[in-house]
């Protein structure tokens, strides 16, 4: 009889640590968007990112990058969407450790596309919104589509924080300009666009010019970026389904100051490398 209390007892304890154990795993690997402990972040608007990636010999170096920024802005949640078939173990590994709210997502791209390279990657963050948060319950806060080569100011993060629908401020090293802007009378109202190229489209904005009201996303179901569209129209495809040019919220001093630049690392010089390094060190 005591044998039999003792061996239900043990089998209890391993079931409640099994729980346990299991409820940390999920914890730790999943991150949800929702703080788990209230903190002066959380009365905050959340800042979803929505990062495309793809495997190339410098993406742990740029996500790294970007990470180290995005761990300084409170109240924010990663959405990094890889284009590939299946999650690569890096990107897994890198996320883990990021120390970031983060959802880790994947779809591969058609083949043949490249100036519209991240488009359905954009599209699945978006869907991953839309499927995690009824309109009616949505939380305060902005979408945001950040690329990971990018070089981003802390300030940004807070000037679009509070955007009400669409706001938008200047891009460094654009469209073959120093910036590109939006042109912003003294009433602070958008008429126009600072740019170079396809000055037609109706929204002459860069990728990483704008960000738009949480709210907005989820009430417009069918806006969406499209692949149909010639090339600098990515972004028009999307806000015109949005909003209007004179609803735009210009930010950054009106405009006047650049907190966005367009980078890229070099691409390292490796041809001396075969069978020199080892391939299991991961770079």
């Amino acid at each position: 009889m005591r044998q039999k209390y003792i061996i239900s007892l043990f089998f209890m304890v391993f079931c409640i640590f099994l729980l346990y154990f299991s409820s940390q795993y999920r914890e730790t690997n999943s991150l949800p968007w929702k703080p788990k402990k209230k903190s002066l972040s959380s009365s905050l608007p959340t800042i979803f990112v929505i990062t495309p990636t793809y495997t190339r010999l410098v993406q742990k170096a740029e996500l790294t990058r970007m990470s180290n920024t995005l761990r300084q802005v409170p109240a924010l949640h990663w959405i990094v969407v890889e284009d590939s078939i299946k999650k690569t173990l890096l990107v897994k590994n890198f996320l883990k450790t990021c120390g970031i709210q983060y959802t880790h997502l994947n779809i591969m791209s058609p083949k043949g596309i490249r100036r519209a390279r991240g488009t359905l990657q954009r599209n699945l963050g978006m869907t991953w919104l839309r499927e995690t948060f009824y309109p009616d319950e949505a939380p305060e806060g902005v979408v945001y589509f950040a690329d990971d080569d990018n070089t981003y100011s802390l300030e940004i993060f807070e000037e679009m924080r509070y955007t009400k629908k669409v706001s938008a401020w200047p891009v460094a090293f654009a469209g073959e300009l120093r910036y590109e802007s939006l042109k912003v009378d003294s009433e602070g109202k958008v008429q126009g666009f600072l740019v170079n190229h396809s000055l037609a489209r109706p929204f002459a904005i860069d990728m990483a010019g704008f960000a738009i009201n949480v709210k907005l996303i989820l009430d417009k179901p069918r806006a969406v970026f499209r692949l149909d569209v010639k090339p600098g129209y990515q972004e028009t495809s999307l806000l015109q389904d949005l909003v209007k040019v004179k609803e735009l919220e210009p930010k950054a001093a009106n405009c006047t100051k650049v907190l966005v630049w367009h980078t890229k690392t070099q691409i390292p010089n490796v041809k001396k490398d075969k069978n020199f390094t080892s391939l299991t060190v991961e770079v």
